[in-house]
């Protein structure tokens, strides 16, 4: 790594230097701030050690200027007058590590190793998140649709706020994928996105995922657990199918909301949560009030900035150019860059109803994709209007195999089913296992 050492000290930074080229690393120096945030916006720097006593200047005022313009550059600050008050005022101005004067090699060696772990592990971030964008087509986020359009401008001049946002449309629409971006403009970008799918588990286990547990709280309790509220501390949490969220989960949910408090299960303390709340779901909020099975407090809590998105067919004008996007991401995985649409499959895409909307559009295309002959996309790779690329109609014992069996049982309970929980009670399995069952099956 490059270190830059900030000293008006010359014994402490030829001594620093020394150390830390004995330990495989380049050292520089600096004898003043000022020059040192010279060198910084001239060069590359890996790790900074500063002095918190720079003669007439002030160490604290020099951090706070190079995290402005470095956010992301650690920076270790030492000094001869140590005190718990300089410690915390260092730590809550961005310093990586607090050192006191003197120190040893060994003290540098620790903070050097320390920093080392922290480059591999963002390394290793930044080569997983490369590989999810290989494997996953990004979805764009620009409209011809007016109705569209606008969801967009109302949610992007929200993003900077802290105001809670309410997702609401059809599933498969790309809500999890508006909530992201909405993250990514806010003022907490740097801050963890947390996401939790609320029919996903139990409402015991729920209620422990969204705000952590003590130790003793329920069986299976065997030490204290932080929960995703406290994970998504100065970030975003996003309530994923807040829709199924159980009743007796709600009033915590409002609290979080109005007071910003939480309590973990089975403690006492009340705990304050410093995170933005982004909600989405596929079910009609308002029915759900009217019927008793959301709170009619929660959900005006959770309207405070609400958009519903459009289904992919009513969003023609976008469709052939979301097609073609993926279509071209499929063909550079494949190898087979040659791959176009016929305009007999084009017209036969813009026929299609789309009820599975975005998600069922990628699926279809990577299908086609993966099974075209040659380098034209025919309308024959396509699914039907009328059947909607589903199976609708099956007699028991026909030539089909148990998972397309299984799909369209559970597509026609759906249907048929008022809520999520007694379609799973019809077909005898837990909510979260249906769950992921449509989640497969993009129902």
């Amino acid at each position: 790594m490059r270190v830059l050492i900030i000293d008006d000290e010359k014994s402490i930074r030829t001594s620093t230097s020394v150390a830390i080229q004995a330990a495989g690393h380049q050292a520089e120096t600096a004898d003043s701030g000022q020059v040192a945030v010279l060198k910084l916006q001239e060069d590359a720097y890996d790790l900074v050690f500063l002095d918190l006593r720079l003669g007439d200047e002030d160490g604290l005022g020099i951090l706070e200027q190079i995290k402005r313009q470095f956010s992301k550059l650690p920076v270790v600050v030492f000094t001869a007058y140590a005190s718990v008050t300089s410690a915390v005022a260092a730590m809550q101005r961005g310093a990586f590590d607090y050192l006191e004067k003197p120190f040893t090699p060994e003290h540098l060696r620790q903070i050097i190793g320390r920093v080392e772990k922290m480059r591999k592990l963002e390394s290793k971030i930044d080569d997983l998140q490369q590989q999810i964008n290989l494997q996953n087509p990004m979805i764009e986020l620009q409209s011809s649709d007016p109705r569209m359009t606008a969801t967009l401008d109302v949610l992007f001049r929200a993003a900077p706020t802290q105001a809670a946002i309410l997702l609401l449309g059809e599933s498969g629409t790309g809500k999890s994928v508006l909530a992201r971006e909405v993250h990514q403009r806010s003022n907490s970008k740097e801050g963890p996105l947390v996401t939790v799918s609320c029919p996903s588990l139990s409402r015991e286990l729920l209620e422990s995922e969204l705000f952590g547990h003590v130790r003793g709280a329920f069986t299976g309790a065997v030490r204290d657990t932080w929960g995703k509220v406290a994970a998504a501390e100065s970030g975003t949490l996003f309530l994923d199918e807040i829709g199924e969220l159980p009743l007796e989960i709600q009033p915590k949910l409002l609290r979080l909301l109005q007071d910003h408090q939480y309590e973990r299960v089975g403690e006492n303390k009340v705990r304050m949560a410093n995170t933005r709340i982004i909600a989405a779901t596929n079910k009609d909020l308002k029915e759900c009030v009217r019927k008793g099975s959301f709170r009619e407090d929660l959900y005006y809590r959770l309207d405070v900035i609400s958009v519903t998105i459009p289904p992919l067919r009513e969003r023609l004008q976008d469709l052939e150019s979301l097609a073609k996007s993926f279509l071209q991401f499929f063909a550079r995985q494949l190898g087979r860059n040659g791959l176009a649409f016929s305009e007999a499959a084009i017209q036969k895409l813009r026929a299609h109803p789309w009820r599975g909307n975005i998600r069922e559009l990628r699926n279809t295309i990577e299908r086609a994709a993966i099974l075209a002959q040659t380098n034209e996309i025919g309308e024959e790779l396509l699914p039907d209007a009328s059947s909607d690329g589903q199976m609708t109609e099956v007699t028991l014992g026909a030539d089909i195999t148990l998972d397309q069996l299984e799909e369209v049982h559970i597509r026609k309970v759906l249907q048929r089913a008022p809520s999520l929980d007694a379609a799973a009670k019809t077909l005898g399995i837990d909510p979260a296992t249906l769950y992921r069952k449509r989640k497969r099956m993009n129902l």
